[in-house]
This record gives structure tokens, C-alpha cells and sequence, in this order.
């Protein structure tokens, strides 16, 4: 079916390329049918792990880290992407809905998400925060702050490739994109009180090159929805998501004397 959406909804931007019972670490990957989706610590270089619990998948997040959401086209056609933070549409910051401007990607493409988009040149940095000084609640829109979903769109009438045998997900690589090939544009638990929830700050400026592009929505609703929700580690401890580290202890005897050793007086320090 064909849409009718604002211009600025139709021409979609293009990224550059790029009890606590059954508790589950996941792989780090949000698998999808058609695009897979996983966090990654910018700031360390590494993918943040993935836990079940109650059917949700949550992340840990760290305060004034900044992590991107990275998105993979598995798929042999062109999809839709559009995504959200807290409630907040990334590309656009409206309120988020599926009629919505999004990432293009083409079939087997991948692009990290890694910011607030200010213009087709910039993005403002998505980085872990306390929900107050979050871009949602700054913004008066406090309620859904701590999740992240990507809803993704098939094409009306996709040019569709031939199937290729599907590649595991790419390591990761934060170094510069390929621009050649840019895709087109609280339960509580007996662990204790959960402290100040996490939320999504608007951080500092970045470059991130983009252009536009066309795309047919085949229907209004979208194909398949990805939500990962996330706090920081305390909660999700508190909440009994990820179990509480346990103090090491060595497994060894005690000794009578153990400060003996054999040899003779040291020399002092000079």
C-alpha cells in the first residue's frame, strides 16, 4: 500500500555507511527477521552484552558513556529503519511513531546510530545520563525514557537481490566509515530498591555525513519492531536482571608465619 507522509517523513535520511528466574546472558545481537541490532561502548571499542528477563531484553549502561546503536541489513532489499530513544524519534526529535523519517540501508549494509541528527552533516552524541538530565525528559517527555526500539520497513516495490549464503554479523570497527557505499539515508526484586534511573543525553557535537533518498513504505505498519531496554548496572542488580558479583575468595590455608622467608636483612631505603 502506498503512503501519504510529509515530505520530510518520504525522504528518508541516508547514514553513512557504516524470580529473578529464568535469567539468560544473550549474545549481543538483537536478532531480527529481516536487520539485527546490537549497543556498542564507544568509548571502549566493545558491544554490550544482552540479558533476558521476562521476555525483554535489557543492556547495562554506564553514566556519560556514549554508546551507538548499530543496525545490519540482512535482508536481499533496501529496508526502513526508523528509530527511537526514549520515546524520541533520533532523526527528527518528534515524539516517536512509525510514520517517521529513518535509516535507509541497502541489502547486507550496516550503520552505527550514534547520535541525536542536527543536519545532514551532524549528530549530537548519545551518551548514558540521569534521567532528569536526559534529551527526553529536557524536552517534558520523562515516561519512556529507557528504551530503545527500531521498527523496520520493506519497500513497496523492492529491487530484490539474489540471496547470498547469510555472513555472521561484522566485528565491530569504529574507524571510518565507507562512504562509497553509505546506506541511503520496573519490576523490584528482594535484591534491593533500585537507585536513579537511566536515561539518554543530548552530547556533544559530532560529523556524521548523510544525504536523502525515496522510499515506499510496502504497508504502514512496520515489518518487525526491535526493543531493547536499558539502566544502568545497579538497577538491573537491584531489579535481579543481572545477578550481584560475588567477593572472590582465595582458596588457601592460613599461615602462622606469614611474613617468614628465607634469606637475610634487605638493605634499607636510601
Amino acid at each position: 500500500m502506498s503512503t501519504h507522509l510529509p515530505l520530510v517523513s518520504r525522504r528518508m535520511l541516508l547514514g553513512s555507511l557504516a524470580g529473578a528466574a529464568a535469567l539468560a546472558s544473550m549474545p549481543a545481537i538483537a536478532l531480527g527477521r529481516l536487520s539485527d541490532v546490537r549497543l556498542i561502548d564507544r568509548d571502549r571499542d566493545t558491544v554490550l552484552p544482552l540479558y533476558q528477563f521476562r521476555r525483554e531484553l535489557w543492556v547495562a549502561g554506564e553514566p556519560g558513556g556514549r554508546y551507538g546503536i548499530q543496525l545490519l541489513n540482512h535482508s536481499r532489499e533496501r529496508l526502513l529503519h526508523v528509530v527511537s530513544v526514549d520515546g524520541v524519534n533520533v532523526v527528527t526529535g518528534e515524539t516517536a511513531s512509525f510514520d517517521q523519517a529513518g535509516y535507509v540501508l541497502e541489502p547486507q549494509q550496516r550503520y552505527d546510530v550514534n547520535g541525536w541528527r542536527k543536519s545532514r552533516k551532524e549528530i549530537a552524541a548519545f551518551e548514558f545520563t540521569r534521567l532528569s538530565r536526559s534529551y527526553a525528559a529536557r524536552t517534558g517527555r520523562p515516561d519512556d525514557v529507557g528504551v530503545i526500539g527500531v521498527a523496520v520497513f520493506r519497500e513497496r516495490e523492492p529491487f530484490v537481490l539474489p540471496r547470498p549464503p547469510r555472513p555472521p554479523f561484522p566485528p565491530f570497527d569504529r574507524g571510518a566509515p565507507d562512504m562509497r557505499s553509505a546506506p541511503q539515508l520496573q519490576d523490584k526484586s528482594a535484591r534491593g530498591e533500585p537507585g536513579t534511573p537511566l536515561g539518554t543525553g543530548h552530547g556533544d557535537r559530532e560529523r556524521d555525513r548523510v544525504g536523502q533518498t525515496d522510499f515506499e513504505r510496502r504497508s504502514d505498519r512496520p515489518d518487525e519492531v526491535i526493543r531493547i531496554r536499558y539502566d544502568s548496572r545497579e538497577n538491573l542488580i537491584a531489579m535481579g536482571i543481572i545477578p550481584p558479583e560475588r567477593p572472590h575468595w582465595r582458596d588457601r590455608r592460613p599461615s602462622a608465619f606469614p611474613g617468614s622467608h628465607r634469606g637475610y636483612v634487605p638493605d634499607p631505603d636510601r
